[in-house]
Parts: structure tokens; C-alpha cells; sequence
């Protein structure tokens, strides 16, 4: 099947924008962006065309302007450390873009900008770009920049930074055990008041256990009573019932007599 036309647009502006990366850009360059921006757009409106690439393509496809986009925001970041770990979370293409190419770009671009943090990272932990060692290096040769640094005093300056960057560890380890404890402390409080809330729940369930029963009981004596007043009142009734039929018997038989 044919490539669309779209689909030929987003490939050269894809290889475009992997050009671009691959370049040494100033920081104020603005066009690669703006590129992996419309790529975007591009890409949706190919995922929804009538004749539309195979699912691998457009994944395929997916992948290298995620990477170009992760690139891009991995490069705004302050610190070189931040950038590298960044950098590691990116998953170049798999496929060349183009026909001429014999490795992916996006795969050569991860390898140029990993070897260019790991770099940075490097003259972060040796302190060449830091302005205070450089401070220090003056003040020990006596000249600035008219001698080159001997091995002796780069490993004095390593050793140094080494012993900041042992400080800052241990800091960071107080605070973290300062904070584990009163996390601690946090949970025991509230194990303390959740077995309290326990215990009263209990003694609650427990009472309302013996008023059941205590219900239970006085609805039965009540019931039985109930049946009892009934019982002597029928009797009653049936009592006052024969005595009025056998007295009105007897009036029957006694007033014709008396005529």
C-alpha cells in the first residue's frame, strides 16, 4: 500500500527534526520545538486518515517524536544529574526512518545526548565549572589560569568536593532519620489510639450484647404474664356468663309460678 501524502510530510519532518537533534543547538533555538509540535499534530490526524499505515508504523512512529518531546523537556532541566536520569527513561525508534540510514537517528541521538550529561556530570563532581573551586585554584597557584593545575592539587579539589558531596549525605541521612522517627513516634501514637477506640467498641458491643439479652428476657417474662391476665380474665368472663344464663334460667321457671 502506498504511503499517503501526510504520511511523506510527518517521515520528512520527522527526519528533520532527528537532523536538528542530533546538531549542537543554542539554548535560544526555538525551531526543533515548534517541529515536534506539528509532528504531533501530524501524527493524530494520520492515526484517524482513511488510508492510514499498518499499527507498527504509527507505534513506531509514536515512539520517535515521544522521544524527541521527552528529549526536549529532559533539556530544560537545571541540573546535569536530573538530565542523565531523564535521558535514561527515553526509548529511541527501532526502525530507520529513512532508507539511508543504517542506524536509527533517535537511537545515535540518545547515545550523543547520554554521553553529553554523563560529561557534564563529570565536570559537576570535578568542580571545573563550579566558580568556587576555580576561586580556590587562584588563590592556591597565585596567578589566575597562568599555570596548569598540578595532580597533587586536582586531587586535593576532588577530595574536596568528594567531602562536600560525603557532608551533603549526611545531612540528608539525619534528616531521613529524623523523619523516620517521627514517623514512628506518628505511628505508635496512633496504634495507641486505635487500640483505645478498640477497646471502647468492644465494651460497647459487649454491652449492648447483655441489654439484648436482658430485652430478650423481660419480653418473655412480659408475655408470659400478659398470657397469664388473659387466661383469668376469660375464666372470669365464662364465670359471669353460666351465672347469668342459669339465673335468668331460674327467673324463667320461678315467674310463671307466681302468676
Amino acid at each position: 500500500m502506498a504511503a499517503s501524502r501526510l504520511e511523506l510530510n510527518l517521515v520528512r519532518l520527522l527526519s528533520r527534526c532527528e537532523a536538528m537533534a542530533a546538531e549542537k543547538r543554542d539554548p535560544d533555538e526555538w525551531r526543533l520545538e515548534k517541529y515536534v509540535g506539528a509532528l504531533e499534530d501530524m501524527l493524530q490526524a494520520l492515526k484517524v486518515h482513511a488510508s492510514k499505515p499498518a499499527s507498527e508504523v504509527i507505534n513506531e512512529y509514536s515512539w520517535k517524536v515521544d522521544f524527541l518531546k521527552g528529549m526536549l523537556q529532559a533539556e530544560k532541566l537545571t541540573s546535569s544529574s536530573e538530565k542523565a536520569l531523564a535521558n535514561q527513561f527515553l526509548a529511541p525508534g527501532r526502525v530507520p526512518t529513512t532508507a539511508r540510514e543504517r542506524v536509527p537517528a533517535t537511537k545515535t541521538v540518545h547515545l550523543q545526548s547520554r554521553a553529553r550529561y554523563t560529561s557534564e556530570m563529570r565536570s559537576e563532581l570535578l568542580g571545573t565549572d563550579s566558580a568556587e573551586p576555580e576561586m580556590d585554584v587562584r588563590k592556591r597557584t597565585g596567578v589566575a589560569g597562568s599555570q596548569p593545575v598540578s595532580e597533587k592539587q586536582l586531587a586535593a579539589e576532588l577530595d574536596l568536593v568528594l567531602q562536600r558531596h560525603q557532608n551533603l549525605q549526611e545531612k540528608l541521612a539525619e534528616e531521613m532519620l529524623g523523619l523516620a522517627r517521627s514517623l514512628k513516634t506518628n505511628t505508635l501514637a496512633a496504634q495507641s489510639v486505635i487500640k483505645k477506640d478498640n477497646q471502647t467498641l468492644s465494651h460497647s458491643l459487649k454491652m449492648a450484647d447483655q441489654n439484648l439479652e436482658k430485652l430478650k428476657t423481660e419480653s418473655e417474662r412480659l408475655e408470659q404474664h400478659t398470657q397469664k391476665s388473659v387466661n383469668w380474665l376469660l375464666w372470669a368472663m365464662l364465670i359471669i356468663v353460666c351465672f347469668i344464663f342459669i339465673s335468668m334460667i331460674l327467673f324463667i321457671r320461678i315467674m310463671p309460678k307466681l302468676k
